[in-house]
């Protein structure tokens, strides 16, 4: 039996309708050998997808195609090139509205260079103020958590919602308490969202750290406390279906690359129009206004979308994203979903599954051990047969020469990786008082044995294979090993 009928087998072992379901997903097997093949070359095995897509053959062969068959040029100018591209940048903002399922009166799409320009976008014009508040979950990714540099320079409250329990979840009523304590329960029931916004809900509809995916109708619970919401969506939409036409936040943050891989250097910010007329830019750039005045010390702002996007449109790759989102309605995101949900299910067992031969676990998750309201990243750390922890740069050392690719960190997510390593809030502001000179001065005084954890991810083009590889290499690689007492490793420079 080849790797991946074996592969298969231990699938099937969670039962018929399982079996049945990755039955329906051999699209992606048949894509892996033509489009993805790229993937196979050298023996590395990709395992980063929460980190980037990977772009198929057919996405370079479409960008290369059209720059060659056609000639494009600034937008901004009133010529055919100019016309040329302008169009096919039309084009790709109705493509991201339909394929989101957005009403078009109700939703505007920013193009962006990433997911972290559109919140930045939000987060300077948004009208933070002590009645506007400003609501994150521990789990937001940097990108969102540095929105409160803008509330606070407003001097807007900032609430933070924390992680509990194993699965490291946010409760409901811990967000409702949030979200009342913010706005000073400025009223003691449940209202209609208010048009004006009395705050702002940040929230990922999916962890980068622990795959957890929240309640998408928090969106519609913040909005009854009279919350505008912007939903993370960078890590759930590959591989999961955001219907926009059902989920209504009123701004969504995405980067393409998360979904197919190419191009990079573009994301997008989905925003209500009713939403987006309230933000007030701080300044202007190119493309930007209507009209400006030296002398007269004035500008006119653009009434529409355009008034968010500065300088030049990447004009030569965001038509790329009109013909990724064809390539994923091709495979289907359901496909794509249950394939990924049922690689995530079958490593989540037998990872726990492993032990040393004294008994003790060879893996600790953090996060969902099971695929209940989970995704496919996967995060956790090794532990020697004594219990102590496999340091996490070594299994990058050792991952990458067997051809792996992955990554090891917090992942840019601090307060998954605060709750996940259990640290102590009050030890953790003690150390930020002594002011360390390296992270691993931080850990020091934190008394961590680790800076953080290894984190694997399925995709669009994930095969079980994959899945079966990476098993063997931690299974031959960590069982039963005892921690080398020579260890010598660079020093950690960013989290």
């Amino acid at each position: 039996m080849t790797t991946e009928g074996h592969a298969r087998a231990a699938a099937a072992e969670t039962g018929v309708a399982a079996a049945t379901a990755y039955s329906g997903t051999t699209r992606i097997d048949e894509l892996r050998a033509t489009e993805y093949r790229h993937l196979d070359r050298h023996g590395r095995v990709y395992l980063d997808y929460t980190g980037a897509g990977v772009a198929a053959r057919a996405q370079i062969v479409a960008h290369h195609d059209r720059l060659l068959g056609g000639l494009y040029s600034n937008p901004h100018s009133e010529n055919p090139t100019s016309e040329a591209a302008g169009s096919l940048v039309e084009s790709a903002r109705r493509a991201v509205l339909d394929f989101f399922r957005a009403d078009p009166a109700e939703y505007a799409v920013i193009f962006t260079q990433n997911a972290s320009g559109a919140c930045r976008l939000v987060g300077e014009a948004y009208d933070f103020g002590r009645g506007r508040p400003l609501v994150l979950t521990w789990d937001n990714h940097n990108s969102v958590n540095g929105m409160r540099e803008y509330a606070r320079a407003a001097r807007a409250p900032v609430r933070y919602v924390p992680l509990t329990g194993p699965e490291l979840r946010v409760a409901e009523p811990d967000v409702i308490a949030a979200l009342t304590t913010a706005r000073g329960r400025l009223t003691g029931r449940l209202r209609r969202h208010d048009p004006g916004g009395s705050g702002l809900f940040a929230y990922p509809a999916q962890s980068n750290f622990t795959g957890v995916q929240h309640p998408l109708t928090w969106v519609d619970l913040a909005q009854q406390h009279g919350y505008d919401v912007l939903l993370d969506a960078a890590a759930f939409a590959p591989t999961n279906r955001l219907d926009l036409s059902v989920v209504r936040p009123d701004f969504v943050c995405l980067s393409w690359y998360k979904l197919f891989g190419y191009p990079t250097g573009v994301g997008a910010l989905l925003a209500r129009r009713d939403a987006l007329a309230r933000l007030r830019r701080p300044w202007f750039a190119g493309g930007t206004i209507r009209a400006v005045s030296v002398q007269g010390d004035w500008h006119q702002p653009m009434g529409d979308e355009s008034g968010f996007e500065d300088g030049t449109l990447n004009f030569l790759s965001i038509p790329d994203v009109e013909f990724g989102l064809s390539w994923l309605g091709s495979i289907g995101v359901e496909v794509i979903h249950t394939r990924v949900e049922l690689l995530t299910g079958w490593l989540l067992e037998q990872l726990t599954a492993l032990r040393h031969r004294n008994g003790r676990p060879l893996v600790r998750i953090y996060g969902p051990s099971t695929v209940t309201a989970r995704g496919g990243t996967v995060a956790f750390n090794f532990h020697h047969p004594d219990g102590s922890l496999v340091d996490e740069r070594l299994v990058a050392v050792e991952s990458s020469t067997a051809g792996f690719a992955l990554r090891t960190g917090c992942f840019c997510n601090p307060g998954a990786a605060e709750a996940a390593f259990g640290i102590d809030g009050d030890l953790l502001r003690h150390s930020i008082r002594s002011r360390p000179e390296t992270i691993d001065q931080h850990l020091a005084t934190l008394r961590l044995p680790t800076g953080g954890a290894v984190r694997l991810s399925f995709g669009l083009a994930s095969t079980a294979a994959d899945a079966e590889r990476f098993l063997a290499f931690a299974a031959s690689t960590y069982l039963d090993r005892n921690g080398p007492t020579d260890l010598r490793l660079a020093p950690r420079i960013r989290c």
